[in-house]
């Protein structure tokens, strides 16, 4: 059976079985889902020992490392499901955004599988996949709504106005906010992933010890700039030492956080609010903060909104989220063809 029967198949049933493949950045993953809701097996190889020598991502070492696991991972993930290459509907595969020598990898393996065994091929957004893991923690969960995208690389609050169809309301004018928290850790000398590294020592201090003003912040729109209140903690530590001050980490952790969150929060409840939805969501590899999930979960429930949030194993980088959305993607769409390049700053509009 070849590719164009099997898609017209897929797509008279309904349902179907994905392999799903992502390796946008120091992740290599892989997973089958099946209908875009039923996790069959997520494997993921995280390179985060081999990136934490040098105090972040380093994309040559990423590429060469997802070469060498990505036939290992995948070969897990179909084990784990129970099912061969031939038993399944379909192939979808991260094309961007993300690193280019890592999404390659990813992307052409996953060509190479699609056509081997005459499988319909996905290209799949990674921000579009972020925003699908909440599928796979709330089974009931449909568009539209309003989701906020709080990662490494994007700080976005968009309306999720079908499976496919997406429509930006606001984005960081400047550094996204997983950016902006692994720069501060690095300067309070915390080891990598910095991010996960000042939660946690933000929890042992006063979120209300330092006050970090952002005006863009609080204004009336829907963008973020967290740039000025990165400045703003570096400036707070450095002056500090400068006049021979004790300066308590743990105190300009969650007191940076605190800014930072509180923005993110705000927005996005009042973006909901605003559009008229019911539901807000949240996703990216930030939405594993303790601290953002709990503060608009809060919120929501002072505002009436119902509040989503992925797992925390489908929070960060992970192939079933990719399954998820590449499902909705081959429902909405022909297939891509073995042409499809990585796209490293695809956006979501």
């Amino acid at each position: 059976m070849d590719a164009k029967t099997r898609y017209e198949q897929f797509r008279r049933r309904g349902r179907g079985v994905l392999l799903a493949i992502e390796t946008s950045c120091d992740e290599t993953a892989a997973a089958v889902v099946e209908d875009g809701r039923r996790v069959r097996s997520n494997v993921v190889h995280t390179q985060i020992p081999l990136h934490r020598v040098y105090g972040g991502v380093v994309p040559e070492i990423a590429s060469r490392n997802h070469v060498e696991m990505i036939g290992p991972v995948v070969d897990r993930a179909l084990a784990d499901a129970g099912l061969a290459l031939s038993e399944l509907d379909g192939v979808a595969v991260t094309h961007g955004p993300g690193l280019v020598g890592a999404l390659l990898v990813g992307l052409n393996y996953g060509k190479a599988l699609a056509f081997a065994a005459g499988l319909p091929f996905a290209g799949v957004n990674h921000i579009a996949s972020h925003i699908a893991a909440n599928y796979l923690t709330f089974p009931d969960l449909a568009p539209p709504f309003t989701c906020l995208i709080a990662s490494g690389g994007h700080s976005h609050i968009v309306r999720v106005e079908s499976y496919h169809r997406f429509a930006l309301i606001g984005r960081t004018r400047d550094d996204a906010a997983g950016e902006a928290f692994d720069k501060i850790a690095r300067v309070l000398g915390l080891p990598y992933p910095g991010g996960p590294a000042l939660e946690a020592l933000a929890r042992t201090g006063d979120p209300q010890a330092i006050r970090f003003h952002s005006a863009f912040n609080q204004g009336a729109g829907f963008d973020f700039s967290f740039s000025g209140l990165k400045t703003a903690a570096v400036n707070e530590l450095h002056t500090r030492k400068q006049r021979g001050e004790t300066v308590k980490a743990e105190d300009l952790a969650a007191s940076f956080q605190y800014a930072l969150v509180e923005a993110l929060s705000e927005k996005a409840v009042r973006a909901a609010l605003q559009y008229g939805d019911r539901t807000l969501a949240l996703a990216g590899g930030v939405s594993a903060n303790t601290c953002l999930r709990e503060t608009l979960g809060r919120k929501c429930e002072g505002r009436g909104l119902r509040f989503c949030c992925p797992e925390l194993r489908y929070c960060t980088d992970n192939a079933a989220m990719v399954g998820s959305a590449g499902f909705y993607r081959l429902l909405a769409a022909p297939p891509d063809g073995l042409s499809l390049n990585a796209v490293p700053n695809l956006s979501i509009v």
